[in-house]
C-alpha cells in the first residue's frame, strides 16, 4: 500500500493542515511534511477533512432483492456519500437471523471493498416477533454482530423485547427498535395522522404509536440494565420521551434521518410514492423539534435509512407502494445544508453526529475517531461551498426512488478514503 498525502485540508473546518497516511494509518499531521517526491497526493485546498461517515441504518437488499440493490452497488453509493462504514439491516430474504447469514453479508461487503459493511442481526427469527434469533451465535461469529434489529417491524411483544435486551447485555450489544405500536399504526399506516391524512384519505400514523414504544423500551432498558437504540425518531413526542429517558440515566440512544430533518408531510399532497416512508414525513413542528434535538445531543446520530426499491415496487398508487427512499449519497449535503448552513451546529458537531456517535453506538473502533497520528485513515474530504442539483439518474444505487431529485443542496463529498485508499472521488469510484 502506497503512502497518501492530503495537503491543505481544514480539519473539522479549522486551520489547514497536511495529513500523511502510511499503511492505512495516519502517520503525521502538520504543515510542510517531508515525504518522497512520488507520494500519491490529494490536493485538499479549500476542502474540509472529517472522519469517514458511519451509517447505523442501511438497507442493502442482498440477499433476495438484488434487483433493487446489491451490497456492491450499495457500497458504491455509500462511498460516494462519504461513508467508510455502514450497518446493513437484517430484513433481507433470507433474513439475517443466523451466524451463517451474517457472515455472508460481511464477506460480500469485504469483496466490494469500498466501505466496511457490518451486518445487523435480526432480533427474532424471520422477523416474526416471537422467538429470539441466534443473537449469541451471530455475535460470536466472524461477523461479530453487536447491533440487532427487526427494522421494518416493531418488536411489539414486551416479553420478547425484554429477553432480547437481557441477552445482548452479556456482550455489550444493543437492540435497535422500529418504534411503531402495531395496534396504533398498522402496516397500512402511511401518513401522519391529522387533518392531511383525513383529507387525502390515507391511513393515519399517530405520533403516540412512536412515543409509546420508546417509553416502554426505555423502561425495559432500565429494568434490564441493557442498551436500546431508537431508530428513525420522527416526532416531537418521541423526542420528549428520549430526552426524559436520558435524564433518568437510561442507556438509550437515538437516530434521525436526513429526510425527517428537512421534508414535511405537505409533500404527500400530490400522492407521489417517492415520499412514502416509514415512519412517515411529519408536520413542520416535528421537523423543528428534531433539528433542535439533534443539535443539543438529545438525538445522538444521523442515520440514512437508505431504502432502495425497484421501480415495479414503488410505482403504484400511494397506499400500495413500498415504503422507503434513497439516502446514502445525499446524506452529508442534506445535513450540512439543513443543520450547518441553517445555523444549528458547526462542522465538528456534524462530524460527531454522522461519524463519531454512530461508530460509538455500533462499537466500530476503527471509525469515527480523532484525525491524529496513529488513528486508522478512514476519512472524507468535503466541499462545504459546492452547490449541486441532485440527479436521480446519476446515483450509484440500482434504484431511483430518490426524494432529492432536482433539489439544489450546498455541501458535497469530494473524496472518501478507507484505510488510506481512495474509494470515491469527484473523478470516480475506486
Amino acid at each position: 500500500m502506497s503512502d497518501l498525502l492530503i495537503t491543505g485540508a481544514r480539519l473539522l473546518g479549522g486551520e489547514a493542515n497536511d495529513v500523511l497516511v502510511r499503511e492505512g494509518t495516519i502517520a503525521e499531521v502538520g504543515r510542510g511534511l517531508d515525504v518522497p517526491a512520488d507520494t500519491e497526493t490529494v490536493d485538499a485546498d479549500g476542502l474540509t477533512l472529517l472522519p469517514g461517515l458511519v451509517d447505523l441504518h442501511t438497507h442493502l437488499r442482498e440477499p433476495g432483492r438484488e434487483d433493487a440493490e446489491t451490497i456492491a452497488s450499495g457500497a458504491a453509493a455509500a462511498a460516494a456519500g462519504g461513508f467508510t462504514a455502514v450497518l446493513a439491516m437484517a430484513n433481507t430474504n433470507p433474513v439475517t437471523d443466523t451466524a451463517e447469514a451474517a457472515e455472508r453479508v460481511l464477506d460480500l461487503g469485504r469483496d466490494a471493498g469500498l466501505v466496511d459493511v457490518q451486518p445487523i442481526g435480526a432480533v427474532t427469527k424471520g422477523l416474526e416477533g416471537e422467538e429470539l434469533a441466534e443473537l449469541g451465535l451471530m455475535h460470536r461469529s466472524r461477523a461479530a454482530v453487536r447491533v440487532f434489529s427487526d427494522d421494518g417491524r416493531c418488536v411489539a411483544d414486551a416479553r420478547v423485547m425484554r429477553r432480547a435486551l437481557e441477552y445482548v447485555r452479556a456482550f455489550g450489544g444493543v437492540v435497535s427498535q422500529h418504534s411503531q405500536d402495531p395496534d396504533l399504526a398498522g402496516p397500512s399506516a402511511c401518513c401522519h395522522e391529522g387533518e392531511l391524512s383525513g383529507r387525502l384519505g390515507l391511513p393515519g400514523w399517530p405520533a403516540v404509536a412512536e412515543s409509546s414504544i420508546i417509553a416502554r423500551d426505555a423502561q425495559l432498558a432500565r429494568h434490564t440494565s441493557s442498551r436500546v437504540h431508537v431508530a428513525h425518531v420522527s416526532t416531537a413526542e418521541g423526542v420528549e420521551v428520549v430526552r426524559w429517558a436520558k435524564a433518568q440515566g437510561i442507556a438509550l440512544t437515538a437516530e434521525v434521518t436526513p429526510h425527517h430533518l428537512l421534508l414535511t408531510q405537505d409533500l404527500l399532497s400530490g400522492y407521489d410514492p417517492t415520499f412514502k416512508v416509514n415512519p412517515p414525513l411529519r408536520p413542520s413542528e416535528d421537523v423543528e423539534a428534531l433539528r433542535a434535538a439533534l443539535a443539543d445531543g438529545t438525538i445522538d446520530a444521523v442515520a440514512t435509512d437508505h431504502a432502495p426499491h425497484a421501480r415495479h415496487d414503488k410505482e403504484h398508487a400511494f397506499v400500495d407502494a413500498a415504503f422507503g427512499m434513497l439516502g446514502l449519497e445525499t446524506a452529508f449535503a442534506v445535513v450540512h445544508d439543513t443543520m450547518v448552513r441553517g445555523g444549528f451546529m458547526d462542522l465538528a458537531t456534524l462530524a460527531d453526529r454522522m461519524s463519531t456517535a454512530p461508530a460509538r453506538i455500533a462499537g466500530l473502533r476503527d471509525h469515527g475517531g480523532a484525525i491524529e497520528a496513529g488513528a486508522p485513515a478512514n476519512l472524507v474530504l468535503v466541499d462545504t461551498e459546492a452547490n449541486r442539483t441532485v440527479d436521480a439518474a446519476a446515483s450509484r444505487s440500482l434504484s431511483r426512488n430518490n426524494p432529492w431529485h432536482g433539489r439544489s443542496l450546498t455541501g458535497a463529498v469530494h473524496t472518501t478514503i478507507l484505510r488510506g485508499r481512495v474509494t470515491a472521488s469527484l473523478q470516480g469510484t475506486a
